[in-house]
């Protein structure tokens, strides 16, 4: 009976707190006028439109919490900009490191300009001058000058043996005679420069077709012009006249390139003869691009500028 009775006990409280839930829930009827409600109030507000009945209250309402909302959000603004602002500012960053790239590239662009412009200037001269002198040229590049100590003038150019360049031939520009060539590897060559003390070419008076001597003065400074004795001693040379090598096709020297022009002559009653001062055409101080004169369809590694302007 005990343990009965005991069930009955358990069995009131789950009873009780039954009717204690029902006791709180709200009738279902209330549930429903709620409804009804709502419904009402929304079929008048969107049927009123402008004059809607709740517009007075909705206006009380947002003048009420308006302030409030505004104060909220603009505290709250701070914390949830934070995202956007790191990603703002990722993307700045980026735009930055973008637009400065692009500077120093249009800055490099800009800088190398002139060198680019002056390059492309000396190769399309050395296209008029294989027309002018006749004979297919080898470009090529100065990469080097000789050490000053050993009291030459050479440079180092960049085409070789591979490039069909040879020893004794003869290297111009753009403006004329450069120098022939001393030695080559298979991808560089050196060329004495005609302005070396032991540079001795042929030379040709344009105006008489005098022929003498040029000998090269030891400097890069074209003021200091070159050493011409006519081998006529009578032979006066005029001022102004071009001079161009006497050479042959066999020698060191082509025939026919020009050399430069007569600045100063000068009388010897002693040695009873003429010695002129040659200004080159050539600025040896800024050598870049010249050309080796090479027979017409030489093999080369690189592309020849054939005597009627064409590449091969």
């Amino acid at each position: 009976m005990g343990a009965f009775g005991g069930h009955d006990g358990r069995e009131r409280r789950w009873t009780g707190l039954d009717k204690l839930e029902s006791r709180n829930r709200p009738p279902r009827s209330l549930l429903v006028a709620l409804v009804l409600a709502s419904v009402t109030l929304i079929t008048l507000d969107v049927s009123g439109g402008g004059s809607s009945p709740l517009e007075p209250a909705r206006r009380a309402v947002g003048e009420a919490f308006g302030p409030a909302e505004a104060g909220v959000a603009a505290a709250v603004r701070p914390f949830t900009a934070v995202p956007a602002w790191f990603r703002s500012k990722g993307d700045l960053a980026d735009q930055v490191r973008d637009l400065e790239a692009s500077n120093a590239e249009l800055k490099g662009q800009v800088e190398l300009a002139g060198f680019d412009r002056n390059r492309l200037e000396q190769y399309d001269g050395l296209t008029t001058a294989a027309e002018d002198l006749g004979s297919a040229l080898v470009p090529a590049r100065v990469v080097a000058m000789g050490s000053r100590q050993s009291q030459s003038f050479t440079v180092t150019i960049d085409a070789g043996s591979e490039s069909g360049v040879g020893p004794d031939m003869t290297v111009v520009n753009n403006d004329g005679l450069v120098g022939r060539v001393l030695r080559v590897t298979r991808s560089t060559a050196t060329v004495l420069l005609v302005i070396d003390p032991d540079s001795t070419v042929g030379g040709r008076v344009g105006s008489s077709m005098e022929i003498g001597f040029v000998t090269g003065s030891g400097s890069l400074d074209q003021k200091s012009g070159l050493d011409l004795r006519l081998v006529d001693d009578a032979s006066v040379p005029a001022r102004d006249d071009t001079v161009v090598t006497w050479g042959s096709s066999t020698g060191p020297y082509a025939p026919g390139v020009p050399i430069g022009t007569i600045t100063e002559v000068y009388s010897s009653l002693r040695e009873a003869s003429q010695r002129a001062v040659v200004k080159p055409f050539v600025d040896f101080s800024a050598l870049d691009v010249v050309g080796v004169m090479v027979p017409s369809g030489s093999r080369s590694d690189r592309a020849v500028i054939e005597a009627d302007g064409s590449l091969r």
